[in-house]
C-alpha cells in the first residue's frame, strides 16, 4: 500500500496533495478543449456542452441538434438534454444541483432534479437587443454581463426576478468575477470588473474604481470564503490582496508570456494557474508548485475546499493537506496521533513498544484518538481510513472513559461516502463537502440519478426518511414504463402501499402529466387524504368520484370547492341532479348561495319541488324590495307556488293579507306623502297614529282583524311618543282597558311626566296598596301616597313616607299620622 504522503507537494509551509479519483474518465476522441465544462458544487454532476464558437469537424455517427450532455464525475452520463432555442452563452449550477442554461438573448432555463424538464424566465433589461456576453455563477444565482457592459443579477431561482446593477464605465472588459451576497457587507451581490488599468466594483448602488494602476488584469477570482481577491497582470504577476483592496497578501511572477486560459482558488490557501495542459499551484507567501502536466486538455472545476482537474483520462481532487492528516502523516511527526497510529504499527506486529508508545501519549491520548479520527474522515483510500480508526479504537480501549460518539458518527459517515465514491456512482464528496451538503441532500442527489437502491440502504442506514425515494421512483415507472396501466398501477401500489408518508397524488400527477388519466384515477384511490385527491380528480374529469371523496372528508371548505368547479364546469340542470342524492353537498350549496346567489337557490328549491322554501325566499326578496311594484310581484309569485297545495292554506292567506297590505300602505303613502312600504301590520298603525291618523289606523286594525290588546299597546306607544298626553288622559276616562292602566302609567311615566302618569294611578285598582303607595311616590306625591295608606289604616307606612318627605308633605304626613291616632 503506497505511503499516504506519496502525493504530497510542500509549496512554501503548506503541503498540498492531489488525489486521483477516477481514470478513464471520457471517450479519448472527445475533444475535450472545444467544450465548455461546469461542475455543481459538493463534488456534484458535470455539464458538457459543445463551445459553439469553435471549429470542430462532424463525425458520420454524431448527432446534429446540440445537446447538454451531464456526467458523474467518473465519466458516467446520468442524462442528455437537447438544446436547439438559441445560442448558450453560459451553463453553471447552484448548490442543490439546479442546471442553469443562458442563452444569447436572456433567456434561463432552469433544470432542476438532474431532469430535462424546465423552468424558464427571461433577464430583460436590454438582454435581448444587447446580448448575454458571459456568466459568473454562485451557489443560489448568477450575474450576466451584456453586450452594453450593464450587469443583471438574479439572486434566487425559486422566484428569480433580474436586477440591475449600477452602470459600468464603457470599455473593454478583459476579467470580471462576482463576490456573493453572504461575503459583502451590505448584503448584496458585487461585481468586479477589470476595466483598462484599474478594477471597478459595481452593485446596486454605485460603481465604485478601486485605483489600482497595475491593469489590465487578465484574471480576477474570489476566494470560497470571499476574504481575498487573485489577480493576474498582464506582466505575468498573481496578486493576492484582501477583498475590500486595502492589502496585499503576495506576489507571484510566473515568468511566463502565454497567459493562462484559467485561474481558479484552491479551497482559500491556494491559486491553481491552468494553461491548456499544465496547472501551477501559488501557495502562500508566492510560493509556488511545480508544473503538474498532462496528456491531454483540463478544465478546473472549484469547489469549497479544493479544486477538481477533469481531463479525458482523469478526475483528481487538489486540496490543502488537511490539518489532521498532516499532523498524524508528515515526515517525522512526533504529535499523540502519529505516536499512536505507529502503536498500532507496533501491536500489529505483537511488539511489546506499541505499549511504550501509548504510555509515551498517555496525558494526551484522547487528544491522539480525536485527530485520529477527524484524520480518517479526511482520507480517500479505505485501508488508511481503517487503519485511523483502528488506532483510534486501540487508543480509547486504553481510556477509563472517553465519549465515543465522534468515533461511531465517523464510522457512518465512511460507510456512507464510500458507498457514493464507487465509480459506477461518481460522487466523490470529502466529509466537509458531506457535513455542508447534510445526508439528506446526498439522498436526494442519489435519488435524482435513479441510484434508488443505494438511496434507501444510506436512508435506512442513517435512519432518513425513505418516502421522497419511493414517490420519485413510482413517477419514474409512469414517465418511462412502457407496460400496460394495470400492471404499472399494481406494481407502484405493492411497492408503496403501507409506507409512511407516502403521497399516491404525487404518482398520480405525473401520470396525468404523461396523459395517463385512467392511471392517475386509479392511483388517487390509494391517497388517504381527500385534499391531495380532490384537485387531481377534477382535472382528469372524475367530478362525481372527486366530490364524493371531498364528502366523504368531512372538510366543508373542500366540498365547497369541489362544487364551485362543478358549477363552472357542467351544465346546471346535471349539476342538480348531483346533489340529490348528496345531502350534505344540498346544504352546503343552500347555506352559501343564500348570500351569494339567490337566483341559483330558486333554480335548487325548484328543481326539489320545494314550494314553501321557494316562496320564504321571495318573500324576503320583497321584504328587502325598495319599491311597491316589485314587492307585490314577488308577493303573488310566493302565493302562486303555494296554491296548489292544501298543505299551505295559512301561508297562502299570509301572503294575500301582505299584498293588501301593500295596497294600503301605497295608498297612505299617495296621501300622506310619507313612506310606508316595508313596515308591518303594527308599525304601519303606530305610523299613523303618530302622524294624528287615528281613523285610518282603525281602519288598518279592522281590515287586518288585529286583536284589541295590540291595538290599545300599538295606541299607547305611539302616543307616548308623539307626547300626545291629553289624548291619553282622554283614554282614560273610558271606564274599560283591555290591557289594564298600569301599562299607561309605566309608558307615561318612562316619557318623563309624572303629572299625567298620575292620573293612571287611582285606575290600577287591581293593584295592592303598597304597589299604588310606590306609584305615588315615582310620581313625587308623597300626600297622595299617604293618602293610600291612610285609608288601609296602615301606621308604619306613614312613618316610612314621613321620613322620605319633605316642606308641606311632612306636615300633611304628620296630620295623617295624628289623625290615625285619634280614630283609636
Amino acid at each position: 500500500m503506497s505511503k499516504p504522503r506519496a502525493d504530497w507537494e510542500q509549496i512554501g509551509d503548506r503541503f498540498y496533495r492531489k488525489t486521483k479519483l477516477y481514470t478513464d474518465v471520457f471517450d479519448p476522441d472527445l475533444e475535450f478543449e472545444n467544450y465548455i465544462v461546469s461542475g455543481a458544487p459538493y463534488s456534484g454532476a458535470v455539464a458538457l456542452y459543445r463551445d459553439e464558437s469553435k471549429i470542430f469537424s462532424h463525425r458520420g455517427s454524431q448527432a446534429v441538434k446540440p445537446t447538454i450532455d451531464i456526467h458523474s464525475c467518473a465519466g458516467k452520463l446520468i442524462r442528455q438534454i437537447a438544446c436547439d432555442r438559441g445560442t448558450i452563452k453560459a451553463i453553471g449550477w447552484s448548490v442543490d444541483e439546479r442546471l442553469l442554461v443562458v442563452t444569447e438573448d436572456g433567456n434561463v432555463r432552469s433544470y432542476a432534479d438532474l431532469q430535462d424538464d424546465f423552468s424558464p424566465f427571461s433577464l430583460g433589461y436590454g438582454a435581448e437587443e444587447h446580448g448575454v456576453q458571459a456568466c459568473k455563477f454562485w451557489s443560489t444565482g448568477f450575474a450576466a454581463l451584456l453586450g452594453n457592459n450593464r450587469i443583471v443579477v438574479v439572486t434566487r431561482y425559486d422566484e428569480p426576478r433580474p436586477q440591475l446593477l449600477a452602470s459600468a464605465p464603457q470599455g473593454v472588459i478583459v476579467a470580471w468575477t462576482v463576490i456573493p451576497p453572504e461575503h459583502t457587507s451590505s448584503r448584496s451581490v458585487e461585481v468586479l470588473l477589470a476595466i483598462g488599468q484599474t478594477v471597478y466594483v459595481v452593485d446596486g448602488a454605485e460603481c465604485e474604481d478601486r485605483g489600482l494602476e497595475a491593469g489590465p488584469f487578465r484574471h480576477i477570482a474570489v476566494s470560497p470564503n470571499g476574504k481575498f481577491i487573485a489577480l493576474y497582470t498582464e506582466e505575468g504577476k498573481v496578486w493576492v490582496i484582501s477583498s475590500d483592496f486595502q492589502d496585499r497578501y503576495s506576489e507571484y511572477d510566473s515568468q511566463v508570456k502565454t497567459p493562462p486560459k484559467d485561474l481558479q482558488w484552491c479551497g482559500n490557501n491556494a491559486v491553481v494557474l491552468a494553461w491548456e495542459d499544465e496547472l501551477r499551484v501559488i501557495g502562500p507567501n508566492g510560493t509556488a508548485s511545480k508544473s503538474h502536466e498532462y496528456d491531454s486538455f483540463m478544465h478546473l472545476l472549484p469547489d469549497i475546499d479544493g479544486i477538481r482537474v477533469l481531463t479525458n483520462d482523469v478526475c483528481e481532487f487538489l486540496q490543502k493537506v488537511p490539518d489532521p492528516t498532516e499532523e498524524v502523516f508528515r515526515l517525522g511527526s512526533t504529535s499523540p496521533a502519529s505516536v499512536l497510529l505507529d502503536a498500532l504499527d507496533h501491536l500489529d506486529r505483537k511488539s511489546p513498544k506499541a505499549d511504550d508508545n501509548i504510555q509515551l501519549i498517555r496525558p494526551s491520548l484522547d487528544e491522539a484518538v480525536d485527530v485520529c479520527v477527524r484524520a480518517a474522515g479526511q482520507e480517500y483510500s479505505i485501508h488508511w481510513q481503517k487503519q485511523l480508526l483502528k488506532a483510534a479504537s486501540f487508543g480509547k480501549s486504553v481510556l477509563d472513559l472517553y465519549n465515543s460518539d465522534d468515533f461511531v458518527d465517523m464510522t457512518e459517515a465512511l460507510r456512507v461516502l464510500n458507498a457514493v465514491r464507487f465509480y459506477e456512482i461518481g460522487l466523490p464528496l470529502s466529509y466537509e463537502q458531506y457535513i455542508r451538503l447534510t445526508p439528506e441532500k446526498l439522498v436526494q442527489r442519489l435519488v435524482n440519478r435513479q441510484e434508488y437502491l443505494l438511496a434507501l440502504k444510506v436512508s435506512e442506514y442513517l435512519n432518513l426518511a425513505v418516502d421522497r425515494i419511493f414517490v420519485h421512483w413510482a413517477r419514474q415507472k409512469v414517465r418511462s414504463s412502457s407496460t400496460n396501466e394495470d400492471s404499472i398501477c399494481d406494481e407502484i401500489v405493492r411497492k408503496l402501499n403501507g409506507k409512511r408518508g407516502i403521497s399516491f397524488e404525487e404518482v398520480a400527477r405525473a401520470a396525468y402529466d404523461e396523459g395517463r388519466g385512467k392511471l392517475a384515477t386509479e392511483l388517487l384511490e390509494h391517497e388517504p387524504r381527500a385534499g391531495k385527491q380532490v384537485p387531481l380528480l377534477l382535472s382528469v374529469g372524475e367530478e362525481t368520484i372527486a366530490l364524493d371523496k371531498a364528502i366523504e372528508s368531512g372538510d366543508t371548505d373542500l366540498v365547497f370547492y369541489v362544487l364551485l368547479t362543478l358549477r363552472k364546469k357542467i351544465p346546471l340542470s346535471n349539476f342538480f341532479r348531483t346533489l340529490n342524492s348528496r345531502p350534505v353537498a344540498t346544504a352546503i350549496v343552500e347555506s352559501s348561495a343564500i348570500d351569494q346567489d339567490q337566483e341559483l337557490l330558486k333554480d335548487l328549491y325548484y328543481q326539489d319541488d320545494r314550494r314553501l322554501d321557494g316562496s320564504n325566499l321571495l318573500v324576503t326578496e320583497a321584504l328587502q324590495a325598495s319599491d311597491l311594484g316589485p314587492a307585490t310581484d314577488k308577493l303573488k309569485m310566493a302565493a302562486k307556488l303555494l296554491r296548489d297545495s292544501k298543505d299551505y292554506t295559512a301561508q297562502v292567506g299570509a301572503l294575500e293579507d301582505a299584498q293588501k297590505l301593500l295596497r294600503f300602505q301605497e295608498a297612505f303613502q299617495k296621501d300622506l306623502n310619507e313612506r310606508f312600504v316595508g313596515l308591518s301590520v303594527n308599525e304601519t298603525m303606530s305610523k299613523l297614529i303618530k302622524m294624528g291618523n287615528m281613523k285610518r289606523a282603525s281602519k288598518v286594525q279592522t281590515e287586518f282583524k288585529v286583536n284589541e290588546k295590540i291595538f290599545w299597546w300599538t295606541k299607547l306607544r305611539a302616543l307616548v311618543s308623539r307626547r300626545d298626553f291629553r289624548e291619553l288622559e282622554e283614554m282614560s276616562k273610558n271606564r274599560k282597558s283591555p290591557i289594564g292602566w298600569e301599562p299607561f302609567f309605566n309608558e307615561i311615566l318612562g316619557a318623563g311626566n309624572t303629572k299625567s302618569a298620575a292620573v293612571f294611578v287611582p285606575k290600577c285598582t287591581t293593584l295592592t296598596v303598597p304597589e299604588r303607595i310606590e306609584m305615588w311616590m315615582k310620581c313625587g306625591m308623597v300626600a297622595k301616597a299617604g293618602e293610600e295608606a291612610l285609608k288601609v289604616k296602615d301606621r308604619a307606612a306613614l312613618e316610612e313616607l314621613r321620613k322620605q318627605a319633605s316642606g308641606n308633605a311632612v306636615l300633611d304626613i304628620d296630620r295623617m299620622i295624628s289623625q290615625l291616632q285619634k280614630g283609636r
